[in-house]
């Protein structure tokens, strides 16, 4: 039975993977591995070493503690993003969101993103 971090790592490995285009064939020539290993560190079979992490980071365009957010602590409560529902990268539509959001052009996005937090009352 795969521990919980390690299920949640792999899939915020999996979900950055996704929004940044890669396969997992490129995301494991690129740390050096078969593609096998990342399908095991994405659904949590495997642990992902914290060197390999590093790798993984790296050539993710992220920090490591990008793959630690939205964990729970010991008493469960959120300890990141507490605004934020807690399976938002297993939300697909989320995703796609976001991806074309960063397909649009940089100075309609800065508008777009205005608008969206005036529809929200988020200040």
């Amino acid at each position: 039975m795969p521990h919980p971090v390690d299920v949640h790592v792999g899939k915020r490995i999996r979900h950055r993977r996704w929004l940044v285009g890669m396969t997992q064939q490129q995301l494991a020539e690129s740390v050096g591995i078969k593609f096998q290993q990342i399908q095991k560190y994405e659904t949590g079979a495997n642990r992902v070493s914290a060197s390999r992490l590093w790798d993984i980071a790296d050539a993710l365009g992220v920090e490591i503690s990008f793959f630690f957010e939205g964990l729970e602590s010991e008493n469960g409560q959120r300890q990141v993003g507490d605004k934020v529902p807690a399976d938002l990268l297993g939300d697909k539509e989320a995703l796609d969101l976001v991806r074309s959001y960063y397909a649009i052009p940089e100075n309609q996005r800065r508008r777009l993103f205005d608008l969206a937090r005036v529809l929200s009352d988020v200040a």
